[in-house]
């Protein structure tokens, strides 16, 4: 790893975020930048005064605005005002970034306005939540969350052929095709799952989580419903299950 890029973690952990809690990264070099904003935890932001060594940041580049990743956002313009933020709707498709450029690749499914970006000169993609190692991605369809274009997104980012994968939680990966073609197949296991609950006769996600994840907490259980809805409209949009008052079926 080059020592003008540092992981400095934002210091949030839970069963959602892992263990050290939210990764960003910081570019260091002639336009210092950061990737993602943590949550505003003092000791990430001490953590990035440091490391910049007297240099101002000129730079933040937010993944989704889920709150996890764009939540620091107000403390870093607290402490660094001129701060440049590229986010979904930044006109320019490449930006320089400490001694590179990124390039941005909207990559929507988590988030309708998810963006990756991509090293132009190392070829390493910080992929925000588009994908990590050792688990999987919610897809949170009740709050916006699209499953069709989000594997749309890893067929995308596939065929740039990063170097590696940068993520927003969890450690770097290093054999991205690996992973991604890891992902797709996992996700048709699910959807061929959920089409086999939807013949036994079972109609609503909260029915068809038990079947498919087996025992859960409350909370995983909300999300593992909310990752069910997302296969369910997949398949609704491709005209093969339909919703009625009495909860969906397929065609």
């Amino acid at each position: 790893m080059s020592d003008t890029m540092l992981v400095l973690h934002a210091n949030n952990a839970s069963p959602w975020t892992g263990p050290t809690g939210n990764s960003t990264y910081l570019l260091r070099g002639r336009v210092p930048s950061l990737i993602d904003a943590g949550i505003g935890d003092e000791r990430h932001l001490q953590s990035i005064e440091s490391a910049l060594e007297g240099q101002p940041l000129v730079r933040v580049f937010i993944t989704h605005s889920h709150p996890d990743h764009v939540g620091g956002l107000v403390r870093i313009r607290e402490r660094w005002p001129l701060v440049d933020v590229i986010r979904f709707g930044y006109e320019d498709n490449v930006v320089e970034a400490g001694n590179t450029r990124l390039r941005i690749v909207h990559t929507p499914g988590h988030s309708s306005d998810h963006l990756c970006f991509l090293d132009e000169e190392s070829c390493d993609l910080y992929c925000g939540d588009l994908a990590r190692a050792g688990g999987s991605i919610v897809i949170p369809a009740s709050k916006g969350g699209n499953l069709r274009q989000y594997l749309d997104s890893l067929r995308r980012i596939r065929a740039l052929e990063p170097r590696r994968l940068l993520p927003g939680h969890g450690a770097i990966v290093d054999h991205p095709a690996a992973l991604i073609d890891d992902y797709l197949r996992h996700r048709q296991q699910r959807e061929d799952e959920i089409v086999a609950a939807l013949s036994g006769g079972l109609r609503t996600p909260e029915e068809i989580v038990p079947r498919v994840y087996g025992v859960l907490t409350p909370m995983l259980n909300a999300a593992a419903a909310d990752s069910v809805l997302a296969h369910l409209v997949k398949l609704h949009d491709e005209q093969r299950a339909f919703v009625s008052d009495d909860g969906w079926r397929l065609v």
